[in-house]
């Protein structure tokens, strides 16, 4: 029976269980099955920590005591079985039943369930999705199906915490998967849009609106921008297909060789679907050339439309380290193959690293210039970052308005908040390399290096300070407000 238990779900529901299904919802909440607190029973900063290999060890130790939040957790987290008492504790029939009819736990002739899809804890949303799939031997799959609904790992977090949240007429997600940025849209958007090419994605995504009581959203499956032709939004958000790979066995991973098939047809739409004052935000990896800004081939995807681009670096792997990641065999010299598959694949592209990014583009306005691009660096965020990627958009204009000089030398100038500074010195002279300096308290914590002017208005920066009437002052300050690091107090 360990096929068939193993089987994924189907996403379909009978509408006579969406209410039963919303009770089990509202139930696994009410027992804390939500991602702080799932993190904090696991004892990880974050759930984005989650490593697999590690399932055994968070089983014996975070969930021994097999109360209902650790059975929850143990069942449609980390891909355990529950004996039959243990399910009866944490279910009542008919909850178990309506779970049964939808396809969402099996049982099997021992009396051993096992969740035939995953619950995702996303701040206050739980998500259904197939299983994430670790390189790991995975109960009663040989492989992995190559429709399978990508589960919430990092990336779709990345994003999640990423995106602008401010309140939007009409929202459009790409390659939505399990529909986890489209149904975050749908509580701060009027309309939402999710499409995907893969039905098996569209339907999840559609029950998972179903059984959160969500109203405000369409699926389509369709080919990227297909179906909304003539449609524009103010948010869109995709996490594509990006992985630049030999092999296609993965549809929802695998980008083709370059990583770029999927994710530059999104870009070049974006022009045509991207309404005045709206944002695009794409989580993705892209692979790195020598001597070549990334910035260069998202500006020729976009074929010259008048762009303002943001480039978040979270992460980046030297590209023998992702060819070793994504290599697989069944023996020592198959996986040794694969190893090399993959860096021959990388190296034909002239990739050195990949990087993993959250890229943003708003529409310039020519008003504040030529459009501009901007490169920052963070660890990934553990919380909402979203609007400190507006506030990012908002001091690039800032010091590009035509009149900035002017208010700025008829106001003062303070800190923006806390700061931390690093200021090494080489040992035993009086000379001081570059200064460091982060702004505390921020989802993104984003290092600025400062030059000595920088560092010297900063040491001045007690409280509010006049601007001085010179040149170098001015272009200092102009730094300090574009990385944030201080604010005009008028």
């Amino acid at each position: 029976m360990l096929a068939e238990i193993t089987e994924p779900a189907s996403f379909l529901v009978d509408p006579a269980d969406v209410t039963g299904l919303r009770g089990v919802l509202a139930k696994l909440a009410g027992l804390g099955y939500s991602e702080s607190l799932v993190s904090a029973r696991l004892g990880l900063e974050d759930l984005a920590d989650l490593q697999w290999r590690l399932v055994t060890i968070l089983r014996a130790d975070r969930l021994a005591g097999r109360d209902p939040l650790a059975l929850a957790i143990d069942l449609f987290l980390l891909q355990g079985t529950l004996p039959m008492e243990e399910l009866d504790r944490l279910f009542v029939s008919s909850e178990r039943d309506v779970l049964i009819r939808a396809g969402l736990l099996a049982i099997d002739e021992t009396g051993q369930a096992r969740a035939r899809a995953s619950l995702y804890p996303v701040g206050d949303r739980l998500i259904f999705s197939d299983h994430a799939w670790p390189e790991l031997p995975h109960p009663g799959y040989a492989t992995v199906p190559y429709d399978q609904v990508m589960g919430v790992g990092l990336d779709s977090r990345h994003l999640a915490r990423c995106t602008t949240r401010r309140p939007f007429r009409a929202a459009l997600d790409l390659c939505t998967g399990s529909g986890i940025h489209a149904l975050l849209a749908s509580s701060h958007t009027e309309r939402v849009c999710a499409i995907d090419i893969n039905p098996r994605a569209a339907r999840c995504t559609r029950f998972n609106a179903q059984v959160s009581g969500i109203n405000n959203l369409e699926v389509a499956v369709d080919d990227l921008f297909e179906a909304v032709r003539g449609q524009r939004f103010d948010l869109i958000t995709a996490n594509p297909p990006f992985v630049p790979s030999p092999v296609n066995t993965l549809r929802f991973r695998d980008g083709g060789r370059s990583g770029e098939d999927i994710q530059k047809r999104i870009v070049a739409g974006l022009p045509h679907h991207l309404a005045p004052g709206g944002i695009a935000q794409i989580v993705t990896q892209l692979g790195e050339r020598e001597q070549e800004p990334l910035v260069n081939r998202l500006r020729e995807w976009l074929d010259g439309a008048p762009m303002d681009i943001y480039i978040l670096r979270l992460s980046e792997h030297a590209a023998a380290k992702y060819a070793i990641g994504h290599a697989k065999g069944d023996n020592y010299q198959a996986f040794l193959d694969s190893i090399e598959e993959w860096a021959r694949n990388l190296r034909a592209q002239g990739y050195i690293r990949v990087v993993s990014v959250v890229i943003s583009f708003e529409w310039s306005d020519s008003a504040y210039g030529p459009p501009w691009e901007r490169v920052d660096e963070s660890p990934p965020p553990r919380r909402a970052a979203g609007a400190e990627i507006d506030a990012a958009f908002l001091a690039e204009r800032l010091i590009r308005h035509p009149d900035f000089e002017r208010v700025l030398k008829q106001s003062g100038v303070c800190l923006a908040g806390p700061i931390a500074l690093l200021d090494a010195r080489v040992l035993g002279s009086d000379i001081r390399a570059k200064a460091k300096v982060t702004l505390m308290g921020q989802a993104l914590s984003i290092e600025h290096q400062l030059d000595p002017v920088e560092r010297e208005i900063l040491d001045r920066m007690g409280g509010r300070i006049q601007v001085p009437d010179e040149p170098a002052a001015i272009a200092a300050i102009r730094s300090l407000l574009r990385r944030r690091l201080v604010r005009i107090d008028p």
